[in-house]
């Protein structure tokens, strides 16, 4: 919970980075494409880090792992790496779709509602699943600017977040702390993370 909020707090302080407050910096700034020029374009920069490190874990699990979920430790009744991806697609389909202002996606039960639709079961399937719900994404992020950003929705997707900012930047802060969690499975597995492979050492052996 800890590490989900430490994340939502610097995905805040990256929106900032739009506000009126800073736009004559961003305006100095936009020569430089790693500077989001706006507020939404802030947004979909993060969107997309988050797009680039959540899909490159999805598709290093190997088909026959994604029933994977770890037993060395308390891991009792958690997600398998497939439940954890269609998870984080489920939840950004009805975070975008809620900014939207369309109906969420239909389902038949509670387990549906929380791990996605049960039809959904092959990695290539599942994988189809998460890419949608990105774009969907992107779509939504697109939709909101300085105006309606933190213009309460009518029908919010979840009570604690009833603006489309607090949504963007919760859905990523969301899909970051399951990445956190896919990492471990990948790891468990013998699978450094794509994201990972090309950093130095954390932790380097003494000389």
């Amino acid at each position: 919970m800890k590490g989900t909020l430490g994340l939502a707090l610097f995905l805040f302080g990256c929106l900032l980075a739009g506000s009126p407050a800073n736009a004559q910096q961003a305006g100095q700034q936009t020569a430089h494409p790693a500077y989001p020029a706006n507020l939404t374009a802030a947004l979909d920069m993060q969107l997309s880090m988050v797009e680039h490190e959540f899909e490159g874990a999805a598709e290093a699990m190997p088909e026959d792992k994604y029933s994977f979920a770890p037993t060395n430790g308390n891991f009792q009744g958690v997600r398998t790496f497939a439940q954890q991806v269609k998870h984080v697609a489920m939840a950004n389909t009805r975070f975008f779709d809620g900014i939207l202002g369309q109906p969420g996606p239909s389902v038949a039960s509670p387990i549906e509602a929380e791990n996605g639709p049960e039809s959904i079961r092959t990695k290539a399937q599942i994988l189809q699943f998460l890419r949608d719900s990105f774009a969907l994404g992107h779509k939504a992020i697109a939709s909101i600017n300085d105006q309606n950003a933190f213009t309460p929705l009518a029908k919010p997707p979840v009570p604690f977040l009833r603006t489309p900012g607090a949504i963007a930047i919760f859905a990523c802060a969301h899909a970051m702390d399951h990445y956190g969690q896919m990492v471990e499975y990948l790891r468990d597995n013998g699978i450094v993370p794509p994201a990972s492979r090309q950093r130095p050492p954390a932790n380097p052996p003494a000389r």
